[in-house]
């Protein structure tokens, strides 16, 4: 069986406390004539509605008011007021009464105590269950985020496993040209794995920090392509970024192919040089992306060197990124930029 709704009324009349009882049937109505007595007894027994009378012995309800809220859990306030002055109600509903009835002479407000009582009641319940439902979908939103965490730190671990299995067959291999597609390799699995590092270890699972991802993959980058040719190389960012995941996982495979690239072609076999990776925001909102050298120079035209799989590679992840990858011409060198909107 249900219980019934308890009703606390505040009141210093007694006799019309005892007549709003009377006329409460199918409620658990407790009078009060003080604010100092309800304040007590809602600190030590639980109540679904208060029902606050405007004037007190020796305060008013508005004075009370304050006081109830700051309970914990307190449940609702219905004004009850004898002053015709709209004034008074206005200033009960600021304070936190969630309904006001006028207390007419001829004993009317006893029913309209009670339709405010079930709207009361109805409204908290509402209340209490939009509450509970936003509740459940942040614990849901956290589970799925520490879950995404770990689906991160698992795809990091595996990834490096499988750019150490890389480098152990490089070095078990003789062929230049085998040697030479799996660092590659090596460095391509380093660019995702880098990704999924940054994933696990930020507060912030949808996006990277890019000007942090974009350092750390040129040290990555270096160590994977270092031997034979063991060039410089160097981040610079003036703007940090946020990027979506898709994007700096598009961004970090282009980075790749393109330093990957001028680690193979940009400078004789038998020279040393720099390779810079440079980002910044243009005036109009993009993002701009370059890798420069100082070698032997390379406008975009002319045959492929290698197989092409760098290219197709490239335009596969630039197409994802809604953005076109050209070549600056310039005196010495190679420059490289991609613009995109982050």
């Amino acid at each position: 069986m249900a219980s019934l709704t308890r009703v606390l009324y505040i009141d210093d009349d007694a006799g019309l406390g005892r007549l709003l009882q009377r006329a409460l049937t199918g409620f658990d109505v407790h009078f009060v004539e003080t604010g100092d007595e309800g304040v007590r007894l809602l600190e030590t027994d639980a109540f679904d509605v208060v029902a606050l009378d405007h004037n007190l012995i020796s305060e008013t309800g508005l004075d009370v008011i304050p006081r109830i809220r700051a309970i914990p859990n307190a449940p609702p306030i219905i004004y009850v007021t004898g002053s015709e002055d709209v004034r008074t109600a206005v200033s009960a509903l600021k304070a936190g009464a969630v309904d006001y009835v006028w207390k007419d002479v001829q004993g009317h407000y006893r029913e309209l105590v009670r339709e405010a009582i079930n709207g009361a009641v109805e409204q908290a319940r509402l209340k209490r269950e939009q509450e509970q439902s936003q509740r459940l979908i942040r614990e849901a939103r956290d589970r799925a985020e520490v879950l995404l965490k770990e689906v991160n730190h698992r795809v990091a671990n595996s990834l490096a496993l499988v750019a150490s299995l890389a480098q152990l067959q490089s070095a078990a291999v003789r062929e230049p040209a085998a040697q030479d597609a799996l660092k590659e390799m090596q460095a391509r699995i380093a660019a995702i794995a880098g990704i999924h590092r940054r994933l696990y270890t930020s507060q912030d699972v949808h996006q990277v920090d890019l000007e942090s991802y974009l350092d750390s993959l040129a040290q990555d980058l270096a160590a994977a392509l270092a031997g034979a040719r063991n060039h410089r190389m160097t981040f610079a960012s003036r703007d940090p970024v946020l990027l979506p995941t898709d994007k700096a996982v598009s961004l970090g495979v282009i980075v790749t192919e393109l330093v990957t690239n001028a680690y193979k072609y940009a400078y004789a076999p038998d020279a040393a040089g720099e390779i810079r990776v440079l980002m910044e925001r243009t005036e109009s909102g993009e993002l701009l992306l370059a890798v420069e050298d100082d070698g032997v120079g390379w406008t975009g035209k002319g045959p492929i060197k290698g197989t092409g799989l760098g290219s197709r590679v490239i335009g596969a992840m630039a197409k994802n990124l809604q953005a076109k990858l050209n070549y600056v011409p310039r005196e010495t060198g190679t420059r490289a930029e991609l613009r995109f909107a982050p």
